[in-house]
């Protein structure tokens, strides 16, 4: 029972302490600050209280008719994201005081960012697909405000742009939900469920149209446009929109849809499977190609998130146990990874007042530590052996040698273009950092420099973190194993 209460507190914290911030103002921003990094804290105490207690059996929180519950658990796959989010989440709003320390509105900014956190958590926890899908929308209300946070014209266009693709793939999305719960009211089972008493060919497009629908929080193109978009939202916000909460968010929901709700062996070798799988290599690779083109910070970074969510997916949609543990080690490699670099990126930004790679030009010798960092994020992204990238990538090449299909075979070829275009198009950021054309090096002269320990502190834990997990990955991927073996 206390376990089940300190659960139902990890949610309803960082809710509450997020709207307690807009009913009483904080009396300075100093103020501000202790409230926000000390509920991001506690929030995260509780959270790995739970982790490290082990799993918990579902338990109902309310009931409505036919099977519609309310449901939380914590199961391995649960634990995972649980642990992704409460680790990073205190450290980025660290960040996010200095970054946002000239900036206006920051109490309305921090009642959402740390309310957001509460709503990943009930994704993270969710015992059955229809608690999964409440959470879900909530996270789209709660991140529409801050993707318009400056309220200028491109801010608002890109919330609109957001807010009309998240809530088309959830009204998608909600067609199988309802499906599932009415005919399989149920908690998450690893397998998932026959659905031996519907047409099969029904079951495979209720799979398809979920995929699809909670793919576009996971950027499968072509429902894809939202996320590069966005990247017009303060950093803090893009790091964890294109990091953790969000995009992460689409991954793990299709993760339960394939692994917990519809069977992998079911679906295997399926046109739905065909189909799912062919639109994450086309994602992978057309994305990584868009990357390459993209000449503003953020949005190459956005790119590159849509390419390595469907890294993911390719690994999840293999439907074998070793693309399962391939999906789940990208989604947690990339988002310390990606974390890393968008932090990277905005302070580049913060310090200079500048937004494109080619005016990059020998700030790397300005500011040493911040693309120091940045390259190692890189060579990792790219998937440099000894780098937690790289460990991922091998994995994933090897889940597609196992399954053995014409299809896999296309996608490991994608998959190793995609990885030669990362290193083309996040490496080349460190090349003009380091080695600038003379002319165009407009930094040489100016006072530019690192910006403060609070935005420092951040990237650098990311990175070092990046270089443990590649050098001593194997704790992380026996817990992976063993999630996809359903003994943990």
């Amino acid at each position: 029972m206390m376990r089940e209460i300190l659960l139902i507190i990890s949610i309803l914290l960082p809710i509450a302490g997020g709207i307690s911030l807009q009913i009483i103002r904080p009396s300075s921003d100093r103020a501000q600050r202790f409230r926000c990094e000390l509920t991001a804290i506690l929030t995260s105490i509780l959270v790995w209280a739970l982790i490290l207690g082990g799993t918990m059996k579902p338990f109902t929180v309310y009931s409505f008719t036919l099977g519609f519950r309310i449901l939380f658990q914590v199961d391995g796959l649960g634990m995972l994201f649980a642990a992704m989010v409460s680790i990073m989440w205190p450290f980025v709003t660290l960040y996010a005081f200095e970054y946002m320390e000239s900036e206006q509105r920051t109490t309305w900014f921090f009642a959402f960012y740390i309310m957001t956190y509460g709503v990943t958590l009930g994704v993270c926890f969710a015992g059955n697909v229809l608690t999964l899908y409440v959470f879900y929308e909530m996270l789209s209300l709660v991140t529409i405000p801050l993707v318009c946070y400056y309220q200028n014209r491109e801010s608002m266009y890109a919330g609109r742009v957001y807010a009309g693709y998240v809530i088309g793939g959830a009204a998608a999305a909600l067609i199988p939900v309802m499906v599932t719960t009415l005919y399989e009211p149920t908690a998450f089972v690893l397998g998932g469920h026959r659905f031996d008493y519907l047409p099969p060919q029904f079951v495979l497009l209720m799979f398809v149209i979920g995929f699809f629908g909670f793919g576009v929080k996971a950027a499968v193109m072509p429902l894809h446009a939202w996320l590069p978009t966005a990247s017009v939202a303060p950093t803090p916000v893009t790091a964890l929109l294109h990091a953790v909460a969000v995009v992460n968010t689409g991954v793990f929901a299709i993760m339960r849809l394939t692994w917990y709700v519809f069977s992998p062996t079911i679906l295997h070798g399926t046109w739905a499977q065909y189909v799912t799988l062919g639109a994450a290599i086309v994602t992978l690779l057309v994305s990584a190609c868009r990357a390459l083109r993209e000449r503003h910070f953020k949005r190459r970074l956005a790119y590159s998130t849509v390419s390595n969510l469907s890294y993911m997916l390719y690994g999840v949609m293999l439907l074998n146990p070793d693309g399962f543990v391939a999906g789940m080690a990208h989604m947690l490699f990339h988002g310390v990874i990606k974390m890393s670099l968008f932090l990277c990126a905005g302070a580049f930004m913060h310090q200079s007042g500048h937004s494109y790679v080619y005016e990059i030009n020998g700030a790397g010798r300005k500011m040493r530590f911040t693309f120091a960092f940045y390259t190692v994020g890189a060579l990792s992204l790219s998937g440099i052996p000894l780098l937690c990238g790289f460990i991922s990538k091998w994995r994933l090449l090897i889940a597609g040698a196992v399954e053995g299909t014409a299809l896999s075979y296309i996608g490991e070829a994608c998959l190793l273009t995609a990885a030669f275009f990362c290193a083309l198009y996040t490496l080349s950021v460190s090349v003009r950092a380091y080695f600038p054309v003379r002319e165009n090096n407009i930094w040489k002269d100016s006072s530019l420099k690192d910006p403060g320990w609070r935005m420092l502190l951040p990237i650098g834990f990311f990175t070092a973190v990046n270089i443990l997990l590649g050098v001593i990955p194997g704790p992380v991927l026996d817990f992976l194993g063993r999630i996809a073996s359903g003994t943990v």
